[in-house]
This record gives structure tokens, C-alpha cells and sequence, in this order.
């Protein structure tokens, strides 16, 4: 499973650290993902989404049905 949110998309962002002596190394600043359980009341069931935390408050702010209904389109 590829290191992305579900709901917003964010992936890990690549680029260079450089030392004092400039050595450049690759280096990835990865997301804050979480594996979650929402509860969704119109289908009576648990549904599990690796959401980062930006997602989960968006979540909490629109409601679990809208968010999926943006995931399907």
C-alpha cells in the first residue's frame, strides 16, 4: 500500500538535505497517516481509512457520509 492519504490525497514530498560540506541526500517528509475506523450510520458498519490527521478533522467538520461520497466520484 502506497504512503497516501485516502481522503485529501497528500503523498510523501521528496527533496535534497544538504550538509555544510553540501552532500546532498534524498530525504521525504511523509505525512501524518493514521489507519482509522469511522463509523457510518447510513450502512450500519465500520469502515477503515488510512487518513492523515488533516483528513480526520475534515471529517469531523463535514461528516463521514459527505467525505465518502467525495472519495467515490
Amino acid at each position: 500500500m502506497s504512503y497516501k492519504c485516502e481522503v485529501t490525497g497528500r503523498k510523501a514530498l521528496k527533496g535534497m538535505q544538504v550538509s555544510h560540506a553540501m552532500n546532498h541526500k534524498i530525504k521525504y517528509q511523509k505525512p501524518n497517516l493514521r489507519a482509522k475506523r469511522f463509523w457510518v450510520p447510513g450502512e450500519n458498519k465500520w469502515v477503515t481509512l488510512r487518513v492523515s490527521s488533516r483528513a480526520i478533522r475534515t471529517i469531523n467538520k463535514r461528516g463521514i457520509v459527505a467525505v465518502l461520497a467525495d472519495i467515490a466520484k
